[in-house]
């Protein structure tokens, strides 16, 4: 599930990549399910090359799950990211690395 997890917000950072210059957005929402209600706020933009964007989803227990992160293209076909996840319980996880596209 982490990878998953993993390989889907790296698709969604180079998505954000191709978004135009000054583009920003911002969603909320709620979600009730047999385990309770989660409520999540996820917002982006993109701005000199960079596209960032930032997520929290709070679970019916009161945790919290935040994560930051963010896209510069650095070439053609090459991109640098980052992302700080922070867990309910105050854990940080750091990644970061570049992709190339041949």
């Amino acid at each position: 599930m982490k990878r998953v997890f993993i390989s889907a917000s790296l698709a969604g950072l180079i998505g954000l990549a191709t978004i135009s210059q000054a583009s920003a957005w911002s969603r909320s929402g709620s979600v009730t399910t047999w385990r309770g209600t989660y409520y999540g706020h996820f917002s982006g933009g993109c701005a000199g090359g960079t596209c960032s964007r930032s997520r929290s989803v709070t679970g019916p227990y009161g945790g919290t799950v935040s994560q930051t992160g963010s896209i510069t293209r650095t070439g053609p076909g090459d991109y640098s990211y980052s992302r700080t996840t922070t867990g309910p319980n105050g854990n940080i996880i750091t990644r970061s690395g570049s992709v190339e596209r041949y």
